[in-house]
């Protein structure tokens, strides 16, 4: 097909998830600007993406998920776990748990020194978070002190409330953990995030938050910007300029014809963990034996691409309780189902608006970390495993996670057909430390349970049960019961220039090519210690500055 006039674009922005929309946003505030974002999954129109419970029904659904799975993973005993990615406007921030975490500063500080840039470090990267954030303890009326006001923004896109519900069984589990030696924080973003609190949520007065709607609809009239959801991305373009490859444009599958656009200035990848490295390895870009076996020429020889996958692998433990309020007796009931309906129409909280995980807990899984190096995401519910219904019984969840693993997987495409799912192998638990950890964190779980604030609902472990003691016990039963929360980093890595297995420089440019950037969660080095989609934000918020100061310069 013939390029037309029409087809021709300053910046292309592959993947209109976390990190594009946001990128969007900046690169077409500048009127000059002719920008292209381009999402494969539909628009963000679908009633569960907005409503906080409805990730229940947007996670394995067609509408609004890749659909992808996992191999055999034999640190899980052979078993292949649902790998939900987010396809629509607003990518897994239109699926995921909402939950506001930027990590530690020890995560940011390593990164400077794996890139071999300062501005990296937690102190530059601060910015990069207030800059878009609106945060409700700085809102007129609000709480907000001064010292709130050095580590928080308010008057950006990005929405952060608290959350409209409490559980008293889980205000009792946060005493528990404090008489278990877990100090009290009111705020687990100011680099240190050791304690105990309720999680602060990404939603707008009881409704879900998306990078959609922080981002694109409040500018979607820009005459500058063009979005093209459905669209599919087979490969990107490349041509040689003074023998180093450019990027020059990516051929797409949009209603039912193959077309091409191309771009003057540059093109991002933000297509996620996942969709990046598979992009590049369709491209040409990659590990050299891998691209040949599939017959693929050679743009850019990157063995990095597609390695370095790690993820957060969390271990649910079910407590049984007497005495208490939960989920699962409420929602047991068309009565309960009923009242939990009718307080979120009425008011927009209660069980409808809730997050997937309510109470949080940064801890260390024994005496030799200097840092919490466990998260607990805890919830006032249980059930067999994701898309099941709730137990009949009352009781918790507490759901432990590893926040540095050391295990690493990859992501590799199986065959050349832009629509096939890539191969992935997350490898957990495949290291002597990451089963050391599993097995340590199951005792501070049941540490906290023992305790005497927790004592009046008579808890009883349902899961794993009291029969499992032993390290090596603790970590096969890790590898039964164990499943994703759902953070794939690290793919498309960056890393200093004597890195062999860096995929991009510290400005996030991929090597041994021009007019290529990736910026998206795959160019974590090292995966954060929390959740991933807020440094997701500030990557793309970093990675736009230097853009912008790039095409100044040129």
């Amino acid at each position: 097909m013939s390029h037309s006039a029409n087809n021709n674009f300053d910046y292309i922005v592959i993947g209109a998830g976390t990190a594009g929309c946001l990128l969007a946003n900046r690169l077409s505030a500048n009127p000059d600007n002719k920008v292209l974002l381009i999402e494969a999954g539909g628009p963000d129109n679908y009633h569960w993406i907005h409503i906080p419970v409805g990730y229940l029904y947007c996670i394995n659904n067609p509408r609004t998920d890749w659909l992808f799975r996992t191999e055999p993973d034999k640190g899980l005993n052979g078993r292949s776990l649902i790998y939900p990615r987010g396809k629509t406007l607003g990518g897994c921030s239109s699926i995921n748990g909402m939950l506001y975490l930027r990590g530690q500063a020890r995560d940011y500080d390593q990164w400077a020194e794996l890139a071999g840039d300062d501005a990296w470090r937690w102190d530059n990267c601060l910015p990069d978070f207030m800059k878009h954030e609106n945060h409700y303890r700085l809102d007129e009326g609000g709480d907000g002190d001064n010292e709130h006001r050095r580590y928080h923004g308010h008057g950006g896109e990005w929405r952060i409330e608290k959350q409209r519900l409490s559980w008293q069984v889980l205000d009792d589990f946060a005493e528990a953990a404090v008489q278990a030696g877990v100090p009290r924080t009111e705020d687990f973003n100011r680099g240190d995030n050791e304690g105990v609190n309720y999680f602060e949520v990404n939603q707008r007065k009881g409704w879900r938050w998306n990078t959609s709607k922080a981002f694109l609809r409040p500018i979607k009239q820009r005459a500058n910007l063009t979005i093209w959801h459905s669209t599919h991305v087979n490969r990107l373009l490349f041509e040689s300029q003074e023998g180093t490859p450019r990027c020059t444009g990516a051929e797409l599958l949009r209603e039912d014809n193959t077309l091409k656009v191309t771009v003057s200035k540059e093109v991002v990848l933000s297509a996620g963990a996942i969709g990046s490295p598979q992009i590049l390895q369709l491209s040409g870009i990659g590990a050299p034996e891998l691209l040949k076996q599939h017959g693929i020429d050679v743009v850019s020889a990157l063995p990095g691409v597609g390695e370095n996958l790690q993820d957060h692998l969390q271990i649910r433990s079910v407590y049984k309780v007497k005495g208490a309020k939960t989920l699962n007796t409420m929602a047991n009931s068309l009565v309960g189902k009923a009242k939990i309906g009718l307080e979120y129409v009425l008011k927009r909280s209660g069980p409808m608006s809730m997050a997937p995980s309510q109470l949080c807990i940064f801890t260390r899984s024994s005496e030799e970390y200097q840092h919490a190096n466990i998260e607990y995401h805890v919830q006032p519910l249980s059930l067999e495993a994701f898309g099941q219904p709730l137990h009949s019984f009352p009781a918790i969840t507490a759901s432990v996670c590893n926040l540095n693993p050391t295990s690493r997987g990859r992501v590799q495409i199986k065959s050349r057909d832009p629509q096939a799912a890539p191969a992935i192998e997350p490898n957990y638990l495949s290291t002597a430390e990451d089963r050391k950890v599993a097995a340590d964190s199951l005792r501070v779980t049941r540490r906290i349970a023992e305790q005497q604030a927790f004592a009046r609902y008579q808890p009883e472990e349902f899961k794993p049960g009291l029969e499992y003691q032993s390290d090596d016990d603790l970590a096969k039963l890790a590898g039964d019961i164990g499943t994703t929360i759902f953070h794939p980093v690290g793919t498309a890595k960056m890393g200093r220039d004597d890195d062999p297995t860096a995929v991009v420089d510290s400005k996030l440019r991929v090597r041994g090519v021009t007019g290529l950037r990736v910026v998206d969660a795959s160019i974590m080095p090292t995966i954060t210690s929390g959740n991933t989609n807020s440094p997701t934000l500030m990557i793309a918020e970093k990675a736009a500055g230097w853009m912008m100061d790039d095409a100044l310069s040129a």
